[in-house]
């Protein structure tokens, strides 16, 4: 290959490239992002950098000096992929060539409808994201998160440690219910009422309510609305100055329709990162590898997959033969709420039970273990590192 095009510039996509170094590859590299920026960590997002304790400069991905011979194309989106050309277009009209494609395009925030014609109304997936709900958040007064899940909890313990008044809604009856199963997920949720924020589960919204911006002088202003409620299904009215939505997000995968590559949720691909397309390979929250244990694809969204799996993907970009597919490491993320650590690897579906092995729930501080059929599946740690780390290696090591 003379050259390879990694399109997407965060994690995954930086990942991919170090590892295209590493495993030998020393022709020309085209890195293309549609943000301005150079690849930054997400996960401070909604902590440290919302909270204001870090700087921007804190999130560079990039070591000092790190140069990985490079062309960077930042700030440009992609619009297509034409697999017999071999060639990327560019939202400016620009067209890449290359041999070797690694697809690293990530996800995008779902957002209600109308929540974009209003006003302090957010979500939370980039820099720029980060900034405008830090600038709102400033303001005080009433959060809502929309959604239970991991950066809306995150959001909410960030705000309340900003002095918000805060409100989390989860249309399911238990709030992450689908990453832990619903024991565990109401027992992490618990975080939210010992320390005074309102959780209301079970229900749905129904929409977004704004009001007339306040001029200089106290007068209505001119142009658009700033929210003003959040309006739920049951036909309560909650009063709100900032809201974010945190509903889940769905793969940027648009620009590769007609393409040919395999779309479904995400891009089809086998267990090391290949599509169905010679020299195409996909990797992070845009990726759906196949489980050779659980036998279905699926998505990873989390910061250990967009590190390590671009790894097997690049070997299998590279490689001139038919490489044995490998098992993926069962996924893993992790969540600061509250001043809680909590870890959890492996996949809950399918556990025919959940046993706390250490600790207390009460306490916030256990470590549970997830099985079936006898056989350990998951393991999720509250304020257990180090107990946490030794079972995370021995599911790693039933998955071999």
């Amino acid at each position: 290959m003379r050259t390879v095009a990694v399109v997407g510039a965060s994690l995954a996509g930086l990942s991919a490239a170090r590892s295209l170094r590493k495993q030998g590859y020393d022709g020309r590299l085209v890195v293309i992002g549609d943000e301005p920026h150079r690849p930054y960590d997400r996960p401070p997002l909604s902590k440290e950098f919302l909270a204001g304790t870090i700087r921007e400069a804190d999130l560079a991905l990039e070591a000092d000096g790190e140069d990985l011979q490079a062309e960077w194309l930042l700030g440009v989106r992609a619009a297509g992929f034409d697999p017999g050309e071999r060639a990327v277009r560019l939202a400016d009209g620009q067209t890449v060539r290359a041999d070797g494609l690694v697809i690293a395009t990530g996800a995008t925030a779902r957002m209600l409808p109308g929540g974009d014609d209003l006003d302090g109304v957010h979500t939370l997936r980039t820099l720029d994201d980060a900034r405008a709900l830090r600038a709102d958040l400033a303001r005080g007064g009433r959060l809502v998160v929309i959604g239970g899940g991991f950066i809306g909890a995150e959001v909410a313990s960030t705000a309340y440690g900003l002095g918000l008044d805060v409100t989390v809604v989860e249309a399911a009856p238990t709030p992450l219910a689908g990453p832990l199963g619903e024991v565990m997920g109401g027992v992490v949720s618990t975080l939210h009422a010992d320390h005074g924020v309102r959780l209301l589960c079970g229900v749905g919204v129904r929409g977004l309510s704004g009001a007339p911006q306040s001029g200089s002088d106290g007068s209505p202003a001119e142009g658009r609305q700033r929210v003003a409620a959040v309006l739920l299904d049951d036909g309560r009215r909650l009063e709100a100055d900032t809201v974010v939505v945190g509903v889940g997000a769905r793969p940027c995968v648009e620009w590769l329709r007609g393409s040919g590559v395999a779309l479904e949720d995400g891009v089809t691909c086998g267990s090391d990162g290949r599509t169905g397309i010679a020299g195409v390979v996909a990797v992070g929250d845009c990726a759906s590898w196949y489980d050779p244990v659980a036998r279905i694809h699926r998505r990873v969204e989390h910061w250990t997959g967009a590190r390590e799996r671009p790894d097997a993907a690049v070997a299998a970009l590279l490689s001139k033969g038919a490489a044995t597919p490998g098992v993926p490491k069962p996924p893993y993320f992790w969540s600061d709420q509250y001043g809680v650590r909590i870890q959890f690897a492996g996949h809950s579906a399918g556990a025919d039970s959940v046993t706390v092995e250490e600790g207390l729930p009460d306490d916030r501080s256990f470590l549970a273990v997830y099985r079936r059929s006898g056989h350990p599946v998951a393991v999720l740690g509250m304020n257990q590192p180090r107990l946490f780390t030794r079972w995370r290696k021995q599911l790693a090591a039933a998955t071999l």
